[in-house]
């Protein structure tokens, strides 16, 4: 959708190809799946969203969505120690996918430049040499047919086809690189206890890959309609299970600390477990290839697919697609030589910082490549983990990580003199030895 956004400056009429039949409203989907668990807008995209499509956050608020400080509102227990609720530095935007999606979807088709074709899918391209001048499509009953377009934007995600598409127009097989922790997500949804439905903040464990043991974590986001979405996760050897009985007991006894299960004595369980094992982190370097074809783009997942357990996915889509709409204007317009080469390179930089945080971690799981961690994702690893230790202790530090984090700035800012020294001094606090929830916020959801 966001894609599509992005393209009616500059065209007459922008067709979306969708797989699914698209639901009126909030309502879930076959062809998204992982918007069972849990998502969040970092500022980052939150700011690129609006850009494309003014006014979305405030509709999303008045829907229902939550708008958390960071880290004033955030209970997060890092591999090393639970962070302070420093004064807000950045904002996430909470509720469940589906909302979301039904929010944008409904701004961007009400423009009539925008049409989708529904239950249909992209099946290869069409070219003349290495320019693409369209797509073949198939219909639910299989008749197909072709799609002339000036430009085709690949939107597809996890399932893109864009490789196989490249090769066959003859291009080389594109550079690509994928680290899977193996990590298993298990979701449910919960009614929050009546006076723990608004302002409540959101808890974070998560494992620390440091040790070389299966890792372990889960999060409780607070979404809409007085709901927490609660989703436990864990690599390799320490799997969570569908099994809804099963489900507390995973967080009171598997997780570093028994606080999400503590929150969950008192609230309601409203669904079943929904299980996702398609978690790799998979990134393709069409950035680095010698020839692109003109006429045509990957965004989004189809470039970059993240670990969602670090909240950067949508983040990332929301800014390729703006990323896209820049380098048309600046390049004058469709069918510019070279536009899509542009395009691509840009997409390239808008998933750097989202990819080196996302294998930064996951590197370390067991099992995650086949070589392990190479000299630079070590080094990387020691500096960061050695800034997030920092920031448990020290504001300055935390803001700066948050502003990586958030995806609003690059990680060039965590390497000033400055950022330096404070990490060799470390925290300039003593370590929480408990959650920083508040006496209030306990009292809410009936922990005291």
């Amino acid at each position: 959708m966001l894609a599509a956004r992005a393209l009616t400056g500059f065209a007459d009429r922008v067709t979306v190809v969708e797989r699914d039949a698209l639901p009126e409203g909030p309502e879930p989907r076959r062809g998204l799946p992982q918007a069972r668990h849990v998502h969040q807008l970092w500022s980052g995209g939150a700011r690129a969203l609006e850009e494309l499509v003014p006014g979305a956050a405030e509709r999303l608020r008045a829907a229902g969505a939550h708008r958390l400080p960071v880290t004033t509102d955030m209970v997060a227990l890092s591999p090393h120690g639970w962070y302070r609720r420093w004064a807000e530095s950045h904002h996430m935007i909470l509720c469940s996918r589906d909302l979301l999606d039904a929010t944008v979807r409904a701004q961007v088709l009400a423009d009539r430049r925008i049409e989708v074709l529904e239950r249909a899918e992209a099946v290869r391209l069409t070219s003349t040499d290495t320019t693409v001048t369209g797509v073949r499509i198939r219909a639910h009953d299989n008749a197909e047919r072709t799609l002339a377009a000036d430009l085709v934007v690949d939107a597809t995600g996890r399932g893109s086809r864009t490789p196989r598409w490249l090769t066959g127009l003859g291009l080389p097989v594109p550079e690509r690189r994928e680290v899977n922790s193996g990590i298993v997500y298990a979701t449910r949804l919960y009614r929050a206890p009546e006076q723990a439905r608004d302002g409540f903040p959101v808890v974070s464990i998560q494992p620390d890959p440091r040790t070389g043991e299966p890792g372990r974590g889960g999060v409780l986001l607070p979404v809409e309609d007085g709901r927490w979405m609660v989703t436990l996760y864990g690599s390799r050897g320490a799997e969570p299970c569908a099994d809804a009985d099963d489900f507390v007991r995973y967080a009171r006894e598997e997780l570093r600390h028994p606080v999400i299960a503590e929150l969950l004595a008192e609230a309601e369980p409203l669904s079943e477990v929904t299980l996702t094992r398609t978690t790799a982190n998979r990134r393709h370097f069409y950035e680095r290839m010698r020839v692109w074809p003109e006429n045509f783009v990957a965004l989004g997942d189809a470039v970059c697919a993240l670990n969602p357990v670090y909240g950067h996915g949508m983040s990332v889509s929301a800014q390729s697609a703006l990323a896209l709409r820049d380098v048309i204007l600046r390049q004058g317009g469709l069918g510019t030589p070279g536009l899509s080469r542009h395009v691509q390179k840009a997409v390239g930089r808008t998933v750097r910082t989202a990819w080196d945080l996302a294998i930064g971690t996951d590197v370390f799981y067991p099992g995650a490549t086949e070589t392990g961690p190479t000299l630079r994702d070590r080094i990387l690893s020691a500096y960061v983990g050695r800034l997030l230790y920092t920031a448990t202790g020290n504001g300055r530090i935390a803001r700066r990580v948050t502003d990586v984090t958030s995806l609003e700035r690059g990680p060039e800012v965590l390497l000033t003199p400055s950022m330096l020294v404070a990490a060799a001094v470390g925290p300039l606090k003593p370590a929480l030895n408990a959650p920083p929830l508040t006496l209030e916020e306990l009292k809410a959801a009936g922990v005291l």
